[in-house]
This record gives C-alpha cells, structure tokens and sequence, in this order.
C-alpha cells in the first residue's frame, strides 16, 4: 500500500501503527543479533526509512513482539508480549485511540486473510476492524492484491534468469482477495520512486542465507518498466461496513463488499467530506 500512502501524503497525514517489530522474521544471518541490535531493532529502523521515503507524518509502534509465522508461539521476550497472547480487545482500544486522536477519515488494514497469512497479520486484520468500529471511522480498507494476479507475478519472476523464489504457489492461491472482491484500484505510477525507496527500505526482508531469494529482493531486481507494470496499481476492499457489524467482537472476519471491476474506485477518499481532517 505504500504507493497509495505516498499518494495520500502529498495532501494529508498519513500516520502508519505497526503491531510488532517483527523480531522472529525470515532473514540472513548477516541481519541477527549483533553490534547493530537484534532483528526486531532494526526492522523498527527500517520502517522509519521506509516511511520517510512515502512522506509518512508519523509511526507508532504499539510495543508487542512477533509471534511467529507456525507452530506455538514462543515464550514472550522479557520486556514485551507477543501480539498472539495480547488481549485483542485492549490493542483493538489502543488503535481506536489512535484513530479519535488523529481524526482518521481512512483507515487502511489487512484484508482477511492478513495478506500472505501470517498470523500476526490476520490478528492486526481482526484488531483494525473492531478498533474502527469503535471510533467511527468513515471508512476502513483494507490492502490486499487480486489473488490471480500475484500468483501470476510470482510464477513469471521464478522463470527470470537468475531467481530462485522459494514460495508455495498453492498456498498462495488461497492467499489475498479474489479479483471479484476488490473495490478499489489505485494508479500509483507516479509514486513508483517513493514506492521502490519505501520496499528497498526494508533490507531484512529481502536477506536469506540459503541461495534462494526472498520474495521482495526478486521484486526489487525486476526491470524498471516490469516494475512499474506490477506494482504501478494497488488494491483494496471496502470493508466499512463489516467493521461496524463487528464492533464488541474480534474473533469473525466476517463478509467484505463485493465489487466488479468495471466499478471499481480510483480514490480512497472518494465521497468523504474532509470534516474530520
């Protein structure tokens, strides 16, 4: 979503809230504990770089660690608890808090399956709805990719010479939003530069010690016209109303707004009247 934040910064303030620091994330062993700081230290860096490179006004971490992609989550650091055991109720609070301070006409989650699925992201999905519910927020989308088009992507990257993506393309076509679903489309070509500054960023993500890359690095190594062509769009789903059928609840995902591409939005803020701004 970084293209259609830069695109909102240009006039508006943009503030990014990040659950964890994303300290048991995939990387190399170049980016582990060291005299830089542990992993989740330097992803927080990171995200200062990569929201600065978008004209971001602010970020706020909300303190908690990661929980873990698989399997039982991991005892808690000593300083912080993992997202997963954190009571979904209290950090749904804490982001509408958030949300009444800054006045947010447009709230921007992760759709229902967290994207890739990762649990962490689909608990921030569940949390974003209920905690838009509680402070009224206009609208809440949520970032997603049509589920046919990135599998699509993934699948013409392994073939370029050179890449070795280690991905499950099978998991993957479970992942995201089906194209039918998805209620708006934005053209964010002309934040490209700002998009590619803001992914680069985030170096730990594209790092891994066995040969194949990581996802992202393939991503940032495609050729700027191919690149623009993948990533020139993104995508979201209304899910304003879902939100508000939700409130006092986190655990559902419940429905999303339907769409068909001929009508889908080209604005987030498209029908809002800028009051709360």
């Amino acid at each position: 979503m970084s293209g259609t934040l830069a695109k909102a910064a240009a006039g508006d303030r943009v503030v990014l809230v990040v659950a964890t620091d994303g300290d048991l994330g995939l990387t190399s062993s170049d980016y582990r504990d060291g005299a830089l700081g542990s992993l989740g230290a330097r992803r927080l860096r990171e995200l200062q770089a990569s929201a600065r490179a978008i004209g971001a006004a602010d970020v706020e971490w909300l303190g908690y660690a990661d929980s873990g992609m698989v399997g039982e989550v991991p005892p808690d650091p000593p300083d912080r608890l993992r997202l997963l055991r954190a009571d979904p109720d209290q950090v749904a609070d804490r982001i509408a808090a958030i949300l009444v301070r800054e006045r947010a006409d447009v709230v921007i989650g992760y759709d229902r399956n967290g994207g890739y699925g990762h649990r962490d992201h689909i608990r921030v999905h569940e949390v974003t709805r209920a905690a838009a519910a509680i402070a009224g927020s206009p609208r809440l989308l949520e970032a997603t990719v049509p589920r046919e088009t990135i599998t699509r992507a993934v699948a013409f990257a392994r073939r370029l010479p050179g890449v070795a993506i280690d991905v499950d393309l099978v998991a993957w076509q479970r992942a995201f939003t089906p194209s039918a679903q998805i209620t708006h489309r934005i053209d964010v070509r002309r934040q490209i530069p700002a998009k590619r500054a803001s992914m680069a960023a985030h170096a730990t993500q594209a790092a891994a010690d066995d040969g194949a890359d990581r996802t992202l690095a393939a991503f940032l190594r495609l050729p700027r016209p191919l690149y623009y062509l993948v990533f020139g769009r993104e995508w979201f789903v209304d899910a304003t109303g879902s939100a508000a059928s939700e409130q006092g609840s986190v655990a559902g995902s419940g429905p999303v707004s339907g769409s068909v591409a001929g009508s889908r939005r080209d604005d987030i803020f498209a029908g809002l009247d800028g009051s709360r701004r």
